[in-house]
C-alpha cells in the first residue's frame, strides 16, 4: 500500500502541481501588485481591530483567524519542517519561504472568495470555502468541482489533521516520557470531544486562548537557541540557501538531496503548514463576523506569514544551526534532538510544543471536515461528523507515521486541485474587489473624503 500511494504521490506532487501552486499564488501576486507583501502592516493593524467584528458572521475575524492558526500551526511547524530537511536537505526551508511568500496572495484571495459568496446553513450558522466560492462565483459546468473538493475536504481531514496529528502526539509521548499509545488516544479523544461537540464557537474560544499563547512561547524559546549561537546563523542560512540551488551532499546519517528533492519536500511540507492553496483556512475566514472581503482576506493572509516565516523558520533554523539534520533521523525525533543539543531539557520543549499545536490543528479541522460534509449532507451530518472524527483518534496512535503522512500528501493534492481552478477563474473578480476597495479607501483618506 505504501509503494501505491508513493506512486500517486510522485504524479501528485509532481512537476505539474508545483507550477499550479506556485504559479497561481506567484499569479496573484502579480494581479494584487505584491499588495500581499505590502500591506502586512496594515493587515496587523486590522487583526488588532477586528477582535470583535462588525457585520454577518459567527465568531469575530481575530477568532477566524486564531481558528486558522489552529488548524495551521501543528505538526507541521516541528516533524514536518524536520521531515522536509531530513528528506530534501536544508535547502527544503529556501523553498518553503517561497511557497509562503505567494501563499499570501493565495491565502487572501481565499478569504475573500470565502466572505464574498458564503451562505447561511439550516440551523443559521455560516458556511464558505471553495465548495461555496466554486458554486455561487462560477458557471455552472463548474460545480462538480465544488463536490469533488468537498468530498476530498470531508476526508483529508481524517488524514492531515486527526491521524497524523494524534500519531505525531503518540510517538513524542512514547519516545520522551513512556506513555502507552492508548494511554494517549483515551486522553485525546476526551479533550478533542470536549471542544468539538461544542461547534464553531467553542471551537474559535479555544483557539484563541491557546494559539497566541503557545505560538509566541515556542518562537520565544527558538529566538533563544538562535541568539545564543548568533555567531552560527550566516553560515546556517548559507548552507539553506545553497542547498536550495546546489543540492545537499551526503554528510553522517543524511543520503543526500538533489535540488528536485529540496524544492518537491520544500513546497509540499510548506503547503502541509500553511494551506495555502488547499482551501481549507477560507473555511473558518467565512464564518467571521465581517462584511468586508477584503479585510477579512489580509487578516486571513497573515495566518500563512506567522506559520511558515515565523514558526517554521524557528524550527529549520534551530535544525540547521544545531547541526542536527546529518544524523539520519527524521521527524518530530530530529527537531527534539535539535533542541535537546541547543540547553537540557530542550526535547520537553518539543513535547509540550508539538501536543499543543496538534491538539489545536486536531479541533481547528475538525470545522473544516464539518463543513464539507454539511454541503454534501446538510446539517443531519454535523453531530455523526463530530462523533466519526472523536472515534477515528485511536487508530492515529498506532499507524505507522510514514504511511500517515503519504496518505496526508495525497489527500492534500486531492483538495488543492479543484481549490487552485477556482482560483485561477475568479482572480479577475478578486482584482477588481482589491482595486475597488484601496480606491474607496484612498478617497474617503483624501482631503475633503468622507
Amino acid at each position: 500500500m505504501g509503494a501505491l500511494i508513493t506512486t500517486v504521490n510522485e504524479w501528485a506532487w509532481g512537476p505539474v502541481m508545483l507550477v499550479l501552486l506556485l504559479g497561481t499564488g506567484a499569479y496573484l501576486s502579480l494581479g494584487l501588485r505584491f499588495m500581499t507583501v505590502r500591506r502586512i502592516p496594515a493587515a496587523l493593524r486590522l487583526l488588532l481591530r477586528g477582535r470583535r467584528g462588525v457585520g454577518g458572521g459567527d465568531i469575530s475575524p481575530f477568532s477566524a483567524l486564531m481558528t486558522s492558526l489552529s488548524a495551521t500551526i501543528g505538526t507541521g511547524n516541528i516533524a514536518g519542517v524536520a521531515t522536509a530537511i531530513a528528506v530534501g536537505g536544508p535547502g527544503a526551508l529556501f523553498w518553503m519561504w517561497i511557497t509562503a511568500l505567494v501563499g499570501m496572495a493565495t491565502k487572501y484571495a481565499e478569504a475573500v472568495c470565502a466572505v464574498r459568496f458564503r451562505e447561511r446553513d439550516a440551523l443559521g450558522n455560516y458556511s464558505g470555502g471553495p465548495m461555496y466560492y466554486i458554486r455561487n462565483g462560477l458557471h455552472r459546468r463548474w460545480h462538480w468541482l465544488a463536490w469533488l473538493f468537498a468530498l476530498f475536504g470531508s476526508l483529508a481531514g481524517f488524514g492531515i489533521a486527526n491521524t497524523v496529528q494524534s500519531n505525531s502526539i503518540a510517538q513524542v509521548l512514547g519516545d520522551v516520557l513512556a506513555v502507552p499509545p492508548q494511554y494517549t488516544a483515551v486522553l485525546l479523544m476526551a479533550l478533542v470531544a470536549a471542544v468539538v461537540l461544542g461547534g464553531i464557537r467553542r471551537i474559535a474560544a479555544v483557539a484563541s486562548m491557546l494559539v497566541p499563547l503557545m505560538a509566541i512561547s515556542y518562537v520565544v524559546m527558538s529566538l533563544l537557541v538562535i541568539l545564543a549561537n548568533i555567531e552560527r546563523v550566516p553560515a546556517a542560512l548559507a548552507t539553506i540557501i545553497d542547498g536550495a540551488f546546489s543540492g545537499t551532499a551526503a554528510a553522517g546519517g543524511f543520503a543526500g538531496a538533489s535540488v528536485w528533492a529540496a524544492l518537491r519536500f520544500g513546497v509540499a511540507r510548506g503547503i502541509f503548514s500553511n494551506e495555502a492553496g488547499l482551501g481549507s483556512a477560507p473555511i473558518a475566514h467565512a464564518a467571521a463576523r465581517t462584511d468586508q472581503p477584503v479585510q477579512q482576506g489580509m487578516i486571513a493572509m497573515l495566518g500563512t506569514f506567522i506559520d511558515t516565516l515565523v514558526v517554521c523558520t524557528m524550527t529549520g533554523l534551530v535544525i540547521v544551526i544545531m547541526d542536527a539534520w546529518p544524523s539520519g533521523v527524521s521527524g518530530a525525533s530530529l527537531t527534539s534532538l535539535a533542541y535537546a543539543g541547543a540547553f537540557p531539557g530542550g526535547e520537553y520543549i518539543v513535547t509540550v510544543g508539538l501536543c499543543l499545536f496538534a491538539f489545536t490543528t486536531m479541533i481547528g479541522w475538525s470545522f473544516y471536515g464539518e463543513r464539507c460534509a454539511v454541503f454534501l449532507l446538510g446539517t443531519r451530518a454535523i453531530l455523526p461528523f463530530r462523533l466519526a472524527w472523536v472515534m477515528a483518534i485511536p487508530f492515529g496512535t498506532v499507524i505507522e507515521l510514514n504511511l500517515v503522512w503519504l496518505i496526508a500528501d495525497t489527500l492534500n493534492a486531492f483538495m488543492a486541485i479543484p481549490n487552485l481552478v477556482a482560483l485561477l477563474l475568479l482572480a479577475p473578480l478578486v482584482f477588481r474587489i482589491t482595486r475597488d476597495y484601496f480606491a474607496q479607501e484612498a478617497a474617503a483618506a483624501a482631503p475633503g473624503g468622507d
